[in-house]
């Protein structure tokens, strides 16, 4: 028989002696269950931090794979308004913006870090 099987209702064998309900407690386990449980509480923490949000992880490939196809558009973009520019068909408004745009681009990850950091998140 199982020495940690119910015995009677309400009752627990422990090493062989039927005690009460939650009287049973660490040092009263022998050494392959203490053993047991002491490898369950190392490898406990080594569980808990091996989990990572997939939330994460996907909008880490996503942002890498943006700056990736993002890149080569940027400087097309930029020797297209150098060209307009010495075609003398340039206009200011194109030009800021293009500037902007690729400033917010490659700058998205530190404004999101500004931007939480300023409300605490």
């Amino acid at each position: 028989m199982n020495n940690l099987a119910p015995r009677a209702a309400g009752k627990l064998a422990c090493h062989g002696g039927p005690i009460s309900r939650g009287k049973c407690s660490a040092r009263t386990l022998r050494a392959p269950q203490r053993a047991a449980v002491a490898a369950a509480r190392q490898v406990m923490p080594v569980l808990a931090v091996a989990q990572s949000s997939p939330f994460m992880t996907g909008a880490s490939a996503l942002q890498t794979n943006i700056l990736a196809w993002l890149t080569p558009i940027a400087v097309i973009l930029v020797m297209v308004l150098g060209a307009m520019a010495m075609a003398n068909r340039l206009s200011w408004g194109w030009c800021i913006g293009t500037i902007l745009g690729i400033a917010i681009a490659f700058g998205a990850p530190q404004i999101v870090t500004w931007v939480r950091g300023m409300f605490g998140v």
